[in-house]
């Protein structure tokens, strides 16, 4: 799944691309997406202007000007494709050199371009927001971003008391912080020099410090070398993200440690389900 910085680096390259660009036609192939797709969808957006474009947390946000708004989350296996001459399509983080023969459920036609929706999987999802306080109170439901100033002491503080969650899940839930996913909690915790298996309760100020520093670090890093290309994500100009190479703790398994002074090697464990990698001898 895409996190906040490979969503980012989608985001930048859709606005070198269709921001101000007006979309003559839509064609729906399935609508049967995590949420079904209104059936309005194509009238609704027929000949509108994409005025901007923006990411919140990891949803992909299209303005359309007078508070009409269409969001996207990409979920699990959704991509964005842009065909080109060159035969580069790649927009987003599970992509091909080449667009996709199966899965392409929407297709938005603009002068020229489209723009072209494949979903393997099916959980990721459009959705139209018609004012204002929609799209405001749609995103209630997300904590701030780890790399917004309402992620600090004081916030991260009032969310882990009386929880009995470990640091990791806690990091992973949107509603405390968003953007964050398994990748980043793991280089965040390995940086922070904190066991992911550690109980939130027993999280001293200093340690909460780290985590809301590294986290910022962590993920302005991965911005800056265009995202994580784990499984082929490139931009729209074909390049592929390199902090993968920057990892220091991420799918390193049994390897030493990067700590030059650290004698551990990395082992992985799951937690909840996802693959959790750690240096017993300096994170505790």
């Amino acid at each position: 799944m895409p996190e906040l910085p490979e969503v980012e680096v989608v985001t930048r390259s859709l606005k070198k691309t269709i921001k101000n660009r007006k979309i003559i036609k839509i064609t729906v192939n399935n609508r049967n997406l995590r949420f079904k797709l209104s059936k309005n969808f194509e009238h609704i957006l027929k000949n509108k202007v994409i005025k901007n474009i923006e990411r919140k947390s990891k949803y992909i946000v299209f303005y359309f000007g007078n508070h009409l708004y269409a969001i996207l989350h990409l979920g699990m296996s959704g991509t964005l494709h842009i065909p080109s001459k060159k035969n580069i399509t790649n927009l987003s983080f599970y992509s091909n050199p080449t667009l996709p023969k199966k899965h392409n459920h929407i297709i938005i036609d603009f002068e020229k371009i489209k723009l072209i929706y494949n979903d393997p999987r099916r959980f990721g999802y459009f959705k139209i927001l018609k004012n204002k306080n929609d799209f405001d109170n749609y995103f209630t439901r997300i904590g701030p971003e780890a790399l917004d100033k309402k992620f600090n002491l004081i916030y991260l503080k009032k969310k882990i008391k009386n929880r009995k969650k470990n640091i990791k899940n806690l990091l992973l839930d949107q509603k405390i912080v968003s953007g964050i996913g398994n990748i980043y909690a793991n280089e965040i915790l390995y940086k922070s020099k904190i066991s992911p298996m550690k109980s939130v309760r027993k999280l001293s100020s200093t340690d909460l410090i780290k985590i809301i520093k590294f986290s910022r670090i962590t993920l302005k890093n991965a911005i800056k070398f265009g995202g994580s290309s784990i499984k082929d994500f490139k931009d729209i100009s074909g390049e592929g993200g390199s902090f993968q190479t920057k990892f220091t703790v991420y799918n390193r398994e049994n390897q030493k440690c990067a700590e030059s002074k650290c004698k551990g090697i990395i082992q992985k464990r799951y937690i909840s389900n996802r693959s959790t990698f750690i240096c017993n001898f300096c994170q505790k």
